[in-house]
């Protein structure tokens, strides 16, 4: 497997994609935390992160099946998986390889914005003056949705060999499953199962933690639906056998 995520990772450096999407990311951050009125930290004049920790999952929702796309579509179009699936490896190793590859990448996105929480917590009134609670809560949130999202792309990734359709497959699964049972629950003829249907998503789940407390049952969630998610790529794989 580690070979596997050390290959899947080279790949990713040597591509253009994996530096326009980490650059798309922290540009896009830094412009609505930093410059943009509406949502500048430097405009309103509350020390915390909040706009960083609302924006991202909508950032996410685009640049990750953009890096994901092509970890099982580009090797069926350049018929290379048959030689994949040949080598000692088990499906789940190689499934996990890619994924943690293509996690790895977002971490590495991640990790320059830890520079947006040292500048809001000396910009504070006194220096320090910052929830870090919710902080680290919102960064383990963003974690976990990003190990979803992934996951969603991997999975997306195996079911065609044409990278656009996995993108916008891994697209639309990551909406749904992060806004969409919010709309769904908001339905009126739903509403006395609106608080269930609510926790259904992502975006409930990431709320909680975001709020600095870490609750075992969020944690469980998110690890349920990746383990969903990569049982279903090795579904897919599988499906070769039959």
């Amino acid at each position: 497997m580690l070979a596997i995520l050390k290959k899947e990772f080279n790949g990713f450096l040597n591509s253009l994609i994996a530096y326009m999407v980490i650059t798309v990311f922290l540009v896009a951050t830094g412009m609505f935390m930093w410059v943009f009125p509406e949502s500048s930290v430097l405009t309103y004049g509350f020390a915390d992160m909040q706009t960083l920790f609302s924006m991202a999952p909508w950032l996410f929702l685009f640049l990750i099946p953009a890096i994901t796309m092509r970890t099982f579509a580009e090797e069926k179009r350049e018929g290379t998986i048959e030689l994949l699936l040949t080598k000692p490896i088990t499906d789940l190793q190689l499934i996990l390889g890619k994924y943690f590859a293509a996690l790895l990448l977002v971490l590495f996105a991640l990790l320059p914005t830890l520079l947006y929480y040292y500048t809001v917590y000396e910009l504070g009134n006194p220096a320090g003056n910052v929830d870090s609670a919710a902080v680290v809560g919102s960064y383990l949130g963003l974690v976990f949705l990003a190990g979803v999202f992934c996951a969603i792309g991997v999975f997306a990734s195996s079911i065609s060999s044409n990278q656009i359709i996995s993108f916008i497959v891994a697209l639309f699964l990551c909406y749904i499953i992060y806004t969409g049972f919010d709309l769904l629950a908001s339905i009126p003829a739903l509403a006395s199962y609106s608080y269930f249907i609510s926790q259904l998503g992502i975006s409930y789940h990431y709320d909680a933690i975001s709020k600095g407390l870490i609750d075992s049952r969020d944690v469980l969630y998110f690890l349920t639906v990746i383990a969903i998610m990569i049982l279903s790529t090795k579904l897919v794989l599988s499906s070769r056998k039959w």
